[in-house]
C-alpha cells in the first residue's frame, strides 16, 4: 500500500460479546460507507466494558469476527477494556490512530446522525464554562456521573434527550471526542443501529442484541441445557454454530468465588480497596460492610447498588478489585497514550499488506507472538501487557475449572488466521 491509501482501511472498536448478525452487517456496512478494502477491529479481550467476563473467550470471538469480514483483530489493553466509556473509547481510538494506516472509524448509534454526535463531542472535548458549571451543579445534587453529564450537555447544547441516554450514542460521542482531542485525521462515520436496542432481551426478526443472546445462553445453562438454543443461532450468523461447538460460555457469577477470595485476601493484607479503579471511599466502606456475605457476584452488586452508584459502575469496581486494576495503573496507561502496543489476535491472510504497512508506518510495536513481547516492550507498556496476560489466564482458569478441560494458555495460543 502507498501512503495515500489510508482511506481504504476502516477501523471498528467492538466487544463482539458475542458476535451477532448486527455485528456482521456493521462490518460490511463500515467497508461500504468508508470505501474501504480492509477492516481493522479493536476488540476487548476476555473482560468487557460493562464490568463482566466476555461470554466466550477472545480467540473464539476473534475467529468469528474474521469470518464476518474483519481483516485484522487487535486486542484492546485490558485495563481500558474494562474501564469507563471515556477510557474505553480513548484507548480504542488511540490504538487505531497509532497504527498509522486507518483512514476512518465506523460505529453504530441509535441516532445515526454524525453531525449531532460531533456537536456533543466538541462540548465534551472543549469543556466550555457553561457545561462545566452545569456538571458541577448536577453532581452536587447527588446524580451519578452519567446522569449529571447528560443533563449538563442538554443545558449547554439543546440536545435531544435520547441522544444522551442511549448507550451506543454515548460511546459514539466518546469516540468523536477522542478524535477531537487527539487532533486525529481519522474520519468518524456512524451507522443507524438496526433491530433491537442495546439492552433489549427479546428476539426480533431483524437483529437481536448481544444482551438477548447472553441472557438466553445463561438461562439455557442454568436449566441444564446442552448445545445452543435455536433462538441464539437465529440471532447469530449462519457460521456461528461451528465456532461455538468448541466454545465454553462463562457468566459473571462463575467468578464469585474468586471475587470473595480476592476481597478476603486484600482485607487480611490491609490492602486498601480505595486504591482500585472506580472504588470511592464510600463504596469501599460499603464493600467492607458486606465483606462476609459470601454472596454471588451479581448479589454483591445488588447489595451495593444505590442511586449514585449504577449497576455497571459497581460491577466494574468489583471487577477491578478482582483483576487488581488500580488508579495508578490507569494514570500510567493514560500517560503512555492508552495504547503503547498493538497485540494481534488474528488476521485474514489476504490482508497481510495491512500488517506490513503497520510495521512501516505505525508508532507502536506490533506483537504477533506472546514470547516476543519482552523484547519489544518496556516500562508501562510491559506492565500493561503483563496485566493482559494475567486477566486472560484468570479467565482461562475459570473456564478450565468449570468445564474440567485443559485449555491453551497465552503462551501456547497461536494467532487466529483465516485463509
Amino acid at each position: 500500500m502507498t501512503k495515500n491509501e489510508n482511506a481504504y482501511i476502516v477501523g471498528i472498536i467492538a466487544e463482539y460479546n458475542p458476535l451477532h448478525k448486527g455485528h456482521a452487517w456493521h462490518i460490511q456496512k463500515a467497508k461500504e460507507l468508508a470505501g474501504a478494502k480492509y477492516c481493522v477491529a479493536v476488540m476487548s479481550g476476555d473482560f468487557v466494558q460493562r464490568g463482566a467476563p466476555a461470554i466466550f473467550d477472545k480467540y473464539t470471538r476473534t475467529a468469528m469476527a474474521l469470518e464476518a469480514g474483519a481483516d485484522l483483530v487487535l486486542e484492546m489493553p485490558s485495563i481500558f477494556a474494562a474501564s469507563s466509556a471515556e477510557d474505553f473509547a480513548a484507548c480504542g481510538i488511540a490504538l487505531l490512530d497509532r497504527l498509522g494506516v486507518v483512514g476512518s472509524v465506523c460505529f453504530g448509534s441509535e441516532c445515526g446522525n454524525m453531525e449531532e454526535i460531533s456537536r456533543a463531542a466538541s462540548i465534551l472535548a472543549l469543556e466550555p464554562d457553561l457545561y462545566t458549571a452545569a456538571l458541577k451543579e448536577q453532581l452536587k445534587k447527588g446524580f451519578s456521573w452519567p446522569q449529571a453529564r447528560a443533563h449538563a450537555l442538554s443545558l449547554t447544547g439543546d440536545f435531544d434527550k435520547e441522544l444522551l441516554d442511549s448507550p451506543n450514542n454515548i460511546l459514539g460521542i466518546e469516540y468523536a471526542k477522542a478524535l477531537i482531542r487527539r487532533k486525529s485525521p481519522i474520519r468518524p462515520i456512524t451507522v443507524l443501529r438496526q433491530g433491537s436496542g442495546y439492552h433489549d432481551t427479546g428476539f426480533s426478526d431483524v437483529f437481536c442484541s448481544a444482551s438477548a443472546i447472553r441472557k438466553e445462553l445463561e438461562a439455557n445453562a442454568s436449566n441444564g441445557g446442552e448445545g445452543l438454543p435455536a433462538s441464539v443461532l437465529q440471532g447469530m450468523p449462519s457460521f456461528a454454530g461451528r465456532f461455538l461447538e468448541q466454545a465454553y460460555p462463562v457468566f459473571l457469577n462463575d467468578f464469585s468465588t474468586l471475587l470473595n477470595t480476592a476481597l478476603l485476601r486484600m482485607t487480611a493484607a490491609s490492602d486498601p480497596f480505595e486504591q482500585y479503579l472506580d472504588v470511592s471511599d464510600d463504596l469501599a466502606a460499603r464493600i467492607r460492610k458486606e465483606l462476609l456475605s459470601f454472596s454471588s457476584f451479581e448479589d454483591r452488586i445488588g447489595a451495593l447498588k444505590t442511586r449514585q452508584y449504577t449497576y455497571t459502575r459497581i460491577s466494574r469496581a468489583l471487577l477491578h478489585l478482582l483483576l487488581g486494576i488500580t488508579d495508578q495503573e490507569i494514570m500510567a496507561g493514560r500517560a503512555a497514550d492508552y495504547a503503547p502496543y498493538a497485540r494481534v489476535l488474528g488476521f485474514n491472510r489476504g490482508a497481510s499488506a495491512v500488517l506490513s504497512d503497520i510495521k512501516k508506518r505505525g508508532t507502536i510495536p506490533l506483537i504477533t507472538k506472546t514470547a516476543d513481547a519482552g523484547n519489544l516492550l518496556e516500562g508501562t507498556a510491559w506492565e500493561m501487557f503483563q496485566k493482559d496476560l494475567f486477566c486472560s489466564h484468570l479467565y482461562q482458569a475459570v473456564v478450565s475449572g468449570k468445564y474440567h478441560t485443559r485449555l491453551k494458555n497465552e503462551y501456547t495460543h497461536s494467532v487466529v488466521m483465516k485463509s
